[in-house]
């Protein structure tokens, strides 16, 4: 059987990564961002999925400072 679990008050929720944060709305083509220490399949994740929202193609590639990110089309 289970014992009953403590409850524990006053410890701080861990930041939650915002959505949006990426400026794809804003960009032209040639266009880039870097995402500063970004794991490059979370951020082809992003890549794909506003581009689907946005018909817009976007390529990232894994640089030294991180992650950047260009507007294709």
């Amino acid at each position: 059987m289970m014992d009953k679990l403590e409850l524990t008050r006053s410890i701080p929720m861990p930041r939650m990564r915002v959505r949006g944060i990426y400026p794809y709305k804003d960009m032209v083509v040639g266009d880039s961002f870097l995402v500063p220490d970004g794991n490059l399949q979370v951020v082809c994740n992003n890549n794909w999925r506003m581009g689907k929202k946005l018909g817009m193609k976007f390529i990232a590639r894994k640089e030294v400072e991180g992650v950047r990110v260009w507007r294709m089309e």
